[in-house]
């Protein structure tokens, strides 16, 4: 799993818990998706995921735009990769609460807890958000289906984890000085652990990255290509290190990632570059050696052909482009209804 937790090193994940609800049946919710979450921040959140955590009692989730709900028991998490709408709740049918403003107000003045008043069976549940660099995490969640459910109580670990992120939540106003940054971590820490138990459960036939991370030959590649993406590697110094010969490592990676080892760290050198353009003052030639090229020029045309756009020109747009999008998302946020 250690190319799991480089690859989460360089995304810039960062998590937050707004939601500490308690709801009696018959309830149902109508979650808003991602982007209208990412209005209520007060800064650019690149991209946005969605989770929740069942403590108590039972429930469902649904997608926005499908029929079919997932029932859940206390202990499961739903990780949703693309930030999606959806639906929870428990009990029969009944009108849903669109939560929306609901949670523009909880963002707003920094307060978490909520209830729905049914008079039925309680359910208690915790919800947060991740953000993470919405170009480096797509090698993670391109993996993932968009609605992701594991039970994290059948462990120890996943026990402590509920535990001390539900402490946390409880006892939040009176945490302090350092409160927030705590349940950021734990939040980072329970989405790692689904995914590691993700990972563990896929079935032997299963292609993809994640798989590619299980595979012993592949996942010991990845994460050497990972750790140090700026060393000059060849098919053959990375069979070597990895302990395989170059045509064994290269039918490997061609079984689960569709790839070959130089074409996947190209493409993640010039991902780490595009993050560097956009988050630094770096020029694009330090840049270009930051990530192992020795040419500028060779990096201007393999950005390009990535892009579509050559490096000074993305960092003008995309710079611009958060401009405009924080100036709305702080304008949203200034105008949430004050209570």
């Amino acid at each position: 799993m250690d190319v799991l937790s480089e690859v989460l090193k360089a995304v810039k994940l960062d998590g937050a818990v707004f939601f500490h609800g308690e709801f009696a049946a018959p309830w149902c919710a109508q979650e808003p998706d991602a982007e209208t979450m990412a209005s209520y921040l007060p800064t650019q959140a690149g991209h946005i995921i969605i989770f929740h955590l069942l403590l108590e009692g039972r429930g469902y989730i649904r997608l926005g735009d499908e029929d079919r709900a997932v029932p859940l028991t206390a202990g499961d998490i739903i990780i949703l990769t693309q930030g999606d709408a959806h639906y929870m709740g428990n009990g029969p049918p009944v009108t849903p609460v669109d939560t929306s403003l609901q949670i523009r107000q909880i963002l707003a003045e920094g307060r978490m807890m909520s209830q729905l008043a049914g008079g039925g069976e309680i359910t208690k549940l915790i919800c947060g958000y991740l953000t993470c660099d919405a170009q480096l995490c797509r090698v993670v969640l391109a993996g993932l289906p968009a609605m992701l459910k594991v039970n994290i109580r059948d462990t120890p670990s996943g026990h402590w984890l509920e535990n001390t992120l539900r402490y946390s939540v409880d006892h939040a106003e009176a945490s302090g000085p350092g409160g927030a940054a705590v349940i950021a971590k734990l939040s980072e820490a329970l989405f790692v652990e689904t995914l590691r138990r993700y990972i563990a459960q896929l079935p032997h036939t299963e292609t993809g990255w994640l798989a590619g991370v299980r595979d012993p030959d592949v996942g010991k590649a990845l994460a050497l290509l990972h750790q140090r993406p700026a060393q000059p590697w060849t098919i053959a110094t990375l069979a070597a290190e990895v302990g395989v010969s170059r045509s064994v490592l290269a039918e490997r990676f061609q079984h689960f990632l569709a790839d070959t080892p130089i074409g996947y760290l190209t493409r993640w050198r010039l991902h780490l570059a595009a993050q560097l353009l956009t988050s630094t003052s770096k020029s694009v030639a330090e840049v270009a050696g930051d990530i192992g090229y020795e040419s500028e020029p060779s990096f201007n045309r393999a950005f390009k052909r990535e892009f579509n756009l050559p490096p000074a020109r993305f960092r003008a747009q995309s710079k611009a482009s958060l401009a405009g999008n924080g100036a709305v998302s702080r304008q949203d946020h200034r105008s949430a209804p004050a209570r």
